[in-house]
This record gives C-alpha cells, sequence and structure tokens, in this order.
C-alpha cells in the first residue's frame, strides 16, 4: 500500500493548474445513459473513481474511451445490455447510485446495487427513491439492490426535498428531463456542479430552467440527443492547493481558479490573513503577513463553506494564532483527521459535530494515517508546514479525488514523493 512522504521546507511558488471536478465528472458520465448519441466530455479529471464510473457504464453496456491523457472521455449508450449495476462495482464509489435516474428514466425499469464510498456518513439513498417515486416510480428494496421500475415511463410532479441534498437533486434532475410533463425541484442543492450538469443537459437537448437557485423547473422531452461539454474547474481541488502556500508561505497561482466557485471559503481566507488576487488566468494565493489569525467555520450547502475543505482547513488552523472552532453541518463522523493532526502536535478538542482548534507554533512530522479522501489531503498539507518527516500511509483515497498531487506540488517547491508499498 503506498504512502506519501513530506518533509517541511519553508515557502511555495510557482503555478498549479487546477482538473476538472471530480463531483461534476462523476455526475454527468451518467448523463450518457439518456441519449443513443454520443456524449464527450472535456478537461475529464485522471482519478480512480472516473475509473470506477466508466467500469460501471461499461457493464451496463455503455462505450468509454479516454484520450488525451484521460483528459476526454467519449461515451456513447447507443446500445445498452443491461439495466442491473452490480454490488461488485457499485460497492466502491456512493456516486454510483446516480446511473438509478438516468437507467428508469430511458428503460423504465433499474435495479442498482446500495452503494459504497468513504466511511464519512450514512448519506442514505431514500431521498434519491423519494424524488424518484414523486414521479412516478415504484421502488422496492431487496437483497441489497434498489429495484425501480416505471412501466409507463416517469412523469412529471413536485419533488420536495426535505434537506439539501446535491446527489438526490442530480439523480431526479437527470430522470426529470426524460419524463412526461413539467417537474419542479423544490429545496434543489445550488452547488456549481448542479449548474454544470444542467448545462450538459441542456446542450443534449432538455429544456431546464432555474439551476443554481433552489427551484429547479424541468420541461420533459422525447428524447436528447449527442453533445460536447468541458467540466467544470474543480472547486476543492481549487481551495485545497490555494491552502497549500497559506500553510507553507509564498505565492501560489492556481489556473483556472475562479472565486466565484470558492466565495465562502475566500472570504474565510481573508479573515485568516490570506491574500486572494483575481488573474487573467485564475487565482494568486499568498499570506498577507505574519502568522495566520483563528477564524471559526461552519459547514454549510453551497454557497456556504464546502464540507469537503473542512479537513483541510483545519490543517490551517492548527498553526494559527488563537482559538477556532470548526462546526460540520453535513456530515457525521467527519473528524476523523483530528486525531492524526493531533499526533503532529496540534490541539484539537472534539464534541460531536464541533472541533476546536487551539494554534500551536509549529507542527512536527510523524507517521499518520488517512480515513477518507480530503483527511488524506490534510494530512499532506500539515506535513508542508511541520518540522521534519511526515509520513501519510493508506493514501489510496487520496487517488479517487486528486490527480498527480505529487507532482502539482513539488513542481511549486514542496518537498514530497509516493513511496510504492511492498
Amino acid at each position: 500500500m503506498d504512502s506519501i512522504i513530506v518533509r517541511g521546507n519553508g515557502a511555495l511558488s510557482g503555478q498549479i493548474p487546477i482538473a476538472g471536478a471530480k463531483n461534476a465528472c462523476l455526475t454527468l458520465m451518467p448523463a450518457t445513459l439518456l441519449s443513443d448519441e454520443p456524449l464527450t466530455l472535456t478537461n475529464a479529471p485522471r482519478l480512480s473513481d472516473i475509473r470506477t464510473m466508466s467500469e460501471l457504464l461499461r457493464s451496463l453496456g455503455a462505450e468509454v474511451a479516454s484520450m488525451q491523457d484521460g483528459q476526454v472521455l467519449a461515451l456513447s449508450s447507443h446500445k445498452l445490455s443491461s439495466t442491473r449495476a452490480e454490488y461488485d462495482i457499485v460497492r466502491k464509489m456512493r456516486a454510483s447510485i446516480l446511473v438509478l435516474g438516468p437507467l428508469l428514466a430511458r428503460e423504465g425499469h433499474a435495479q442498482v446495487s446500495l452503494p459504497g464510498g468513504c466511511a464519512i456518513g450514512a448519506r442514505p439513498v431514500d431521498l434519491h427513491l423519494r424524488a424518484l417515486e414523486a414521479m412516478g416510480a415504484e421502488m422496492e428494496l431487496k437483497d441489497g439492490y434498489v429495484h425501480a421500475k416505471a412501466p409507463g415511463g416517469l412523469k412529471g410532479g413536485i419533488v420536495e426535498f426535505p434537506f439539501v441534498s446535491v446527489g438526490a437533486t442530480e439523480n431526479a434532475l437527470m430522470a426529470a428531463t426524460l419524463a412526461k410533463g413539467t417537474t419542479v425541484l423544490k429545496n434543489a442543492a445550488r452547488e456549481p456542479e448542479i449548474v454544470d450538469l444542467a448545462q450538459c443537459l441542456r446542450r443534449m437537448g432538455a429544456q431546464i430552467d432555474g439551476e443554481g437557485t433552489s427551484e429547479i423547473t424541468v420541461q420533459g422531452v422525447d428524447r436528447l440527443g449527442g453533445a460536447t461539454h468541458p467540466v467544470v474547474t474543480d472547486r476543492i481541488e481549487l481551495g485545497t492547493y490555494m491552502l497549500a502556500p497559506a500553510i507553507c508561505g509564498g505565492e501560489v497561482e492556481c489556473l483556472g481558479g475562479r472565486i466565484d466557485l470558492v466565495g465562502a471559503f475566500c472570504e474565510k481566507l481573508d479573515a485568516a490573513g490570506i491574500s486572494v488576487e483575481e488573474t487573467p488566468i485564475g487565482l494568486k494565493v499568498s499570506r498577507k503577513n505574519g502568522r495566520v489569525r483563528a477564524v471559526d467555520v461552519t459547514t454549510e450547502p453551497f454557497p456556504g463553506f464546502p464540507t469537503d475543505l473542512q479537513a483541510q482547513m483545519m490543517a490551517l488552523l492548527c498553526t494559527a494564532e488563537g482559538t477556532s472552532v470548526l462546526e460540520e453541518k453535513i456530515f457525521e463522523n467527519r473528524f476523523m483527521h483530528a486525531p492524526e493532526l493531533m499526533r503532529m502536535g496540534a490541539k484539537i478538542d472534539v464534541h460531536g459535530g464541533t472541533a476546536t482548534v487551539t494554534g500551536v507554533e509549529r507542527l512536527k512530522g510523524a507517521p499518520v494515517m488517512a480515513t477518507d479522501l480530503r483527511a488524506s489531503v490534510s494530512l499532506i498539507l500539515a506535513g508542508l508546514a511541520a518540522e521534519g518527516e511526515t509520513i501519510v500511509n493508506r493514501v489510496y483515497h487520496l487517488d479517487r479525488g486528486y490527480e498527480r498531487v505529487e507532482e502539482k506540488l513539488g513542481n511549486v517547491g514542496a518537498h514530497i514523493e509516493r513511496v510504492s508499498g511492498k
């Protein structure tokens, strides 16, 4: 099993290209199931989760070709051979549930295994099922599979989510494009990935209005066509690499970065004493003066502070001047990185969904263990600013969400290397 070795060595300088969004791409790929014409995605990230989704789509009969070093995905579902998403593939990744809506909308029936993924919370699929039931689907949970059918096709309806769910909004949005009549999604997620999906579906011929707001209206059409669509910039990778010079000092330009993708995050960086400057090609980040200041953070659905940047932000605040309080409101059990940061000398007190972080002058390198995707990279960031050597073990999570992290950080002056396990 691979490990990442990081040696703290001071300020960083240079440019880091930001990839297309993992979470957006994993949603866009199942959209191919809605049409018998080709869908081409550009600016695709090169990640293990993308390979897993490709494997799942191929198991259903779709064709998936990776071109230009993996940055272009050519997909075609002109002839599906199956509507059953098997456990052996689905268990690897929670996003697999996103094939349910498209399969049901196009074929009128589907069987999808209950999904797996990082152990950071329950993330139940009931919101997905309720949304599809509001469009006339019949659902049954049996032997670990969702058995769904809509014999007469899906029908437009009112879908009101009891709380904001990105995945359920995406599944319902895709299904609604081929439903008969009008579907209204209320209390819908507003994330940039939702907007990106709607733009792609519109290119395929869907009639959608209101994406980016809490109410999305979809007028169903008889069929969708093909399209070419660029995957939106990954705002989580962007935020992660923006934190590198904030933690280490120096100045790094994140190529392709946009303020509108990380507005609430940038507000917290500014309060902590980090400068973020828009450039013609991205965002330039540097520490203003002296030690970072403590700030309080509460995770919220977009446009609030992203839960997927909470672990990385905690790494920054471990060496801030003062005491910070981080409140996690999206997922339970998402402070598993805290004990590992404490192994490096951080002072963190966790009570339920709240972590209190008292900054220390300097972290110290130590062997630590990654517990999930974002925890992995938070430990790497902490290692960049720590005295001595930090060994991050179990980094297989990392490859699910960050492409070539050693190369990107190494190119701006970090001392970082991957060591292959035996």
